[in-house]
């Protein structure tokens, strides 16, 4: 388990790039403009390399338009947003 203080999760990208052989990561969760960016965009820069996957429809914003925002802001910087809208 990891406790994590704020919305993003060093240790999370610590441990996971820790492990050998990783294809790709999948990351979903509440909510896709705080919580689960922050952890895909921490994980992207710490493994640049492995494929980052969203999948939009196990995700919901705090707003549907900032839903769709961080969406597209993870699309730009070469995380794959899959499902949803």
């Amino acid at each position: 388990m990891i406790k994590k203080p704020a919305f993003g999760s060093l240790k999370l990208a610590e441990l996971i790039g820790e492990m050998k052989d990783i294809e790709a990561i999948e990351v979903i969760g509440l909510c896709t403009d705080i919580c689960v960016i922050s952890n895909a965009m921490i994980l992207k820069a710490k493994m640049p390399e492995v494929p980052i996957l969203v999948d939009a429809s196990c995700c919901a914003g705090t707003t549907f338009e900032s839903h769709k925002n961080a969406l597209y802001a993870m699309k730009m910087c070469q995380i794959e947003v899959r499902g949803g809208k």
